[in-house]
C-alpha cells in the first residue's frame, strides 16, 4: 500500500504536469522546417506544421475550427472559395485552417474561446479578424492588408476607384497635396485599421466632392456610415496622430459586440445612450444631435445602443423597458459607469440643449457614480471569457479529487483520479464551454 508521504508527493508531480498543461507549456523534440507554397489551396494545419507555416508565410488568415459546429461547416466553402482569389494577389494571402478540438495547445495558446474563430496571421503576429465571411466580401476585406502601407493617385479616377476598392469595412485616409513623408510612418502604425493615400494631382471637382477648399488637406471617411471630416493641420506628428486616432471611429457609432472589440485600444470614455430602438425615426434624429456634440468632444467616444438591439447589455446600466428613455451615462468600460444629477433622462423637446447640460454636468462633476452588475451583465461578461478559463476550472476539479483521496486516511484505498477521469473531467467543461461559446457567421 502507498504510504501517505509518497501519496502526497505523487499528487504534488501531477499537480504540477497539470498546472503545465493548463499553462499551455508544450515541449517538442524537434521543429518542423517544410517549406510552403501558395497554390490557392487551404492548408490543413496541425501541431506539427503550425509554427512552420505562419513563420515561412507573410500572411495567413487560419480558421480554427471543430467538426462537429455547424457555422464552420457553412463557412468551410467560403474560405475555399476565396483561397484561390487571395493566391493572385500580388502580395499573396494564404488561407488555412485548424482543428483546434483536437489540437488543444494551439487553441490555448491562441485564447481560441469560440468556433469558428478567424486570426489573420502578419509576419508570424496574429489579430482578430472582425471582417465578413462570405467569399467575395472576405476577399474584398483582406486585400486591405496586401495593399501599400499608402497608395499614390495621380488622378481624379485613381481617387475614385482608391475608395471603392477600399469597400466600407474601414476608415479611408486620403492626403490632398499632402506629402507622403508626413503621414507613412502613421499609416504603417495604424495599417490594421485604414486605408492610407495621397492625391497628387486632382480637379476641383474633386475639392467639392470631399468637401474642402485648400490644399494641403486630409480627409477622413467612413463609407458605412456616410461620414467624413477634414484636417487642414497643424502637420506635426502628434497633431496629425490625434486626428487620425480620433477619427477611427465614426462620430457616433452603434455599440454592439463587434464595435467592443473595435475600442479596445481606445482609452477614452464612452458617453452612451440608450434608447428604445435604434431604427426609430426619433432615435435617428437624436444620433444626428450626438454627431454634433461628438464633433466638439473628440475626447470622448459617443456611442447609442437600442434595447431591442443589445436588451442584456442595456440593462447592464439600470435600462429597461420599464426605464424612461433615452437615458445616457459615461462608461468607463470596467465596473463603473457615471450618471449626472438633473439628467436621469432626455425628453424629446430640445434635446440637443439636454445633451450638452449632460456633458456640462459631467464635466463640473455633478455625477453619480454605479456600479454595473446583475445577471445580465454575468452573461454578457460571460461571452469574453476563453478557453483558458475551461482548464482552470478542470484543473481545479481534479486538485479537489486528489485532496480529498488524501484525506480519507491510510486505511483506505486512495481514491485518485484516472488519467480517463481526468481527461473526462476536461473534456466536459470544455464542451460546455465551446456550445455556449459558438461563433455565427
Amino acid at each position: 500500500m502507498m504510504q501517505m508521504g509518497e501519496r502526497v508527493s505523487w499528487c504534488w508531480a501531477l499537480i504540477v504536469l497539470l498546472a503545465l498543461d493548463c499553462s499551455g507549456v508544450v515541449y517538442s523534440s524537434s521543429s518542423s522546417s517544410s517549406s510552403w507554397t501558395v497554390d490557392g489551396k487551404v492548408l490543413e494545419l496541425d501541431d506539427s506544421n503550425f509554427d512552420s507555416a505562419i513563420s515561412a508565410l507573410d500572411l495567413v488568415l487560419v480558421d480554427f475550427y471543430a467538426p462537429w459546429c455547424g457555422h464552420c461547416k457553412r463557412l468551410s466553402p467560403q474560405l475555399d472559395e476565396a483561397a484561390p482569389l487571395l493566391a493572385d494577389l500580388k502580395q499573396p494571402i494564404v488561407i488555412a485552417k485548424l482543428n483546434a478540438d483536437k489540437f488543444t495547445s494551439l487553441a490555448r495558446k491562441y485564447e481560441i474561446d469560440a468556433y469558428p474563430t478567424l486570426k489573420l496571421f502578419m509576419h508570424g503576429v496574429p489579430i482578430e479578424y472582425n471582417g465578413p465571411r462570405k467569399a467575395d466580401s472576405l476577399v474584398r476585406y483582406l486585400k486591405k492588408f496586401a495593399a501599400p502601407d499608402v497608395s499614390i493617385l495621380d488622378s481624379d479616377s485613381a481617387v475614385s476607384d482608391f475608395v471603392q476598392a477600399a469597400g466600407t469595412y474601414f476608415p479611408i485616409y486620403i492626403g490632398f497635396g499632402l506629402n507622403e513623408s508626413l503621414i507613412s510612418k502613421l499609416a504603417i502604425k495604424y495599417k490594421k485599421k485604414a486605408w492610407f493615400s495621397v492625391a497628387k494631382d486632382f480637379s476641383e471637382d474633386v475639392m467639392v466632392l470631399y468637401d474642402f477648399d485648400k490644399v494641403p488637406a486630409l480627409a477622413s471617411l467612413h463609407p458605412t456610415y456616410n461620414e467624413h471630416n477634414i484636417f487642414y493641420g497643424p502637420y506635426e506628428e502628434e497633431f496629425l496622430e490625434e486626428f487620425i486616432r480620433h477619427s477611427l471611429f465614426p462620430l457616433a457609432m452603434p455599440i454592439n459586440y463587434e464595435t467592443l472589440k473595435l475600442l479596445n485600444d481606445d482609452e477614452r470614455k464612452i458617453v452612451l445612450t440608450i434608447v428604445e430602438d435604434e431604427d426609430e425615426e426619433k432615435s435617428k434624429k437624436l444620433i444626428k444631435i450626438l454627431k454634433s456634440a461628438a464633433s466638439a468632444n473628440r475626447d470622448f467616444v459617443f456611442g447609442y445602443v437600442g434595447i431591442k438591439q443589445w436588451e442584456d447589455f442595456a440593462d447592464t446600466f439600470g435600462a429597461n423597458k420599464k426605464t424612461r428613455l433615452p437615458k445616457m451615462v459615461v462608461w468607463d468600460r470596467m465596473e463603473e459607469y457615471f450618471t449626472v444629477n438633473g439628467s436621469e433622462s432626455i425628453d424629446e423637446e430640445d434635446q440637443a440643449s439636454q445633451v450638452s447640460q449632460f456633458l456640462e454636468g459631467y464635466k463640473e462633476g455633478r455625477i453619480i457614480k454605479e456600479r454595473i452588475g446583475g445577471p445580465s451583465f454575468m452573461g454578457f461578461m460571460s461571452s469574453f471569457i476563453g478557453i483558458g478559463t475551461v482548464y482552470i476550472i478542470g484543473f481545479m476539479v481534479v486538485v479537489m479529487m486528489l485532496i480529498r483521496s488524501i484525506n480519507k486516511g491510510d486505511d483506505e484505498h486512495p481514491a485518485v483520479a484516472t488519467g480517463d477521469q481526468i481527461e473526462h473531467a476536461s473534456s466536459e467543461a470544455e464542451s460546455r464551454e465551446h456550445k455556449s461559446g459558438e461563433k455565427e457567421d
